[in-house]
């Protein structure tokens, strides 16, 4: 029987963020869900954001440098005047 997987479980957490696939962050961005700002991505509060088994990665208001690294891409939230990350 094959082993049903949840959405958007293979979330790598690392010191200062966390790396999803490429495909799904890639999803993430092609139904708007994030939207590029200049040289980081934002999340649109407009939009619905899929269920994540780690919780909230992607807060309303947090901007997010990405990287794309051998299939994966690396997300660290970028702190900004007044905001504790």
């Amino acid at each position: 029987m094959a082993e049903e997987q949840t959405p958007f479980a293979d979330v790598v957490a690392e010191e200062g963020g966390f790396s999803l696939p490429d495909l799904k962050w890639r999803e993430l961005v092609f139904i708007g869900a994030m939207r590029r700002d200049g040289s980081v991505y934002l999340r649109d509060p407009g939009r619905p954001m899929p269920p994540f088994r780690a919780g909230e990665l992607f807060p309303e208001g947090v901007r997010f440098r990405a990287e794309a690294r051998g299939g994966r891409v690396w997300l660290r939230p970028e702190p900004f005047a007044g905001q504790r990350v």
